[in-house]
């Protein structure tokens, strides 16, 4: 889509996560003809995740990329301009708010709400990533179920590995935690409840080296892991692999200009979703890396859009 003409709204929303379509219905029912500019994965991590049991207003299980394709179509049928392309640079800090596209369109806005989401770590060795989604996964909310009755591994150590293990138990006979240290960072009393689950068993000083698995069908069947004080490697038969080492906001095209933690999670006001830039707004796992749910992420979406609509109305 090369066009030269500067797309102007009174609302820029980036990212199409439960977060940003629900600012986008929000701004669009308050008469503001947002502009939505998603990424080539609209959807955010929901639309990689299959069954989904725990967002409102559905008795039966749904599916991730169904969620969203219905908050898509809310969206735009009352009045959302959506528009595929991937901003390559902003600037935030002169008005109206301009962003650029790889496409060469120009967008600016009265304001701007990022719900740009953030996407599970991953250690990226080439045999994870060939069974991602076939065994490999990682989210034990979202895929845990399909591991009953199985021996799963969890690999980290900080709290998500630890919460992670111990949600699998609901459902595996077995869950080892691979930790590279001798030692777990996660909060004590976490610890103290990991270590006292006759399911879960810790193995320290220990690295994936290789995830093994069988092509037809595909699926996982065991890792290969290496303990770095002896350098001996072992096999250990499972089903299920957790990737739990963290997640990675995608913020990196707002530094400089917008407030951020160490971890690259983008700060707001307490109980806001204004940022250090007024006209400026963050919503869902762009900001939270708490709770990550889409409920939550559609709540902060709602507040994004209602700062807005205040932001744009006190402004004239």
């Amino acid at each position: 889509m090369k066009n030269n003409s500067i797309k102007h709204s009174k609302v820029l929303i980036l990212g199409s996560g439960p977060a940003g379509y629900t600012a986008a219905i929000y701004a669009a029912r308050a008469m503001l003809k947002p502009v939505l500019v998603y990424g080539s994965e609209p959807g955010g991590q929901l639309n990689t995740t299959t069954d989904v049991q725990n967002y409102p207003g559905y008795s039966d299980v749904i599916q991730g990329p169904w969620l969203m394709d219905q908050m898509k179509e809310q969206s735009q049928a009352v009045g959302t301009e959506m528009i595929q392309d991937h901003i390559k640079e902003i600037n935030l800090k002169e008005k109206p708010f301009k962003a650029i596209g790889e496409s060469g369109q120009e967008y600016t806005g009265d304001t701007v709400i990022i719900s740009t989401g953030a996407q599970a770590r991953w250690l990226n060795i080439k045999s994870e990533q060939e069974f991602r989604g076939f065994g490999v996964s990682g989210c034990a909310t979202c895929d845990g179920f399909f591991f009953k009755g199985k021996e799963v591994a969890v690999i980290g150590g900080g709290n998500a590995a630890v919460e992670e293990a111990m949600f699998l138990t609901k459902f595996a006979t077995k869950v080892k935690l691979i930790h590279r240290r001798d030692s777990l960072r996660a909060e004590k009393l976490l610890q103290k409840k990991l270590k006292e689950n006759p399911k879960i068993e810790i193995i320290w000083n220990s690295i994936l080296e290789e995830v093994k698995g069988n092509k037809d069908p595909k699926g996982v069947t065991g890792i290969k892991i290496k303990n770095i004080k002896t350098n001996k490697t072992s096999e250990i038969n499972i089903h299920g692999l957790f990737i739990a080492i963290g997640h990675d906001p995608a913020t990196s095209l707002f530094k400089g200009q917008l407030d951020m933690d160490k971890e690259g999670y983008l700060i707001t006001k307490p109980d806001s979703t204004i940022t250090n830039i007024p006209g400026v707004f963050a919503a869902g796992d762009v900001k939270d890396k708490i709770f990550r749910q889409a409920v939550t992420a559609a709540g902060m979406g709602c507040m994004s859009a209602l700062e807005a609509e205040k932001f744009l109305a006190n402004k004239n």
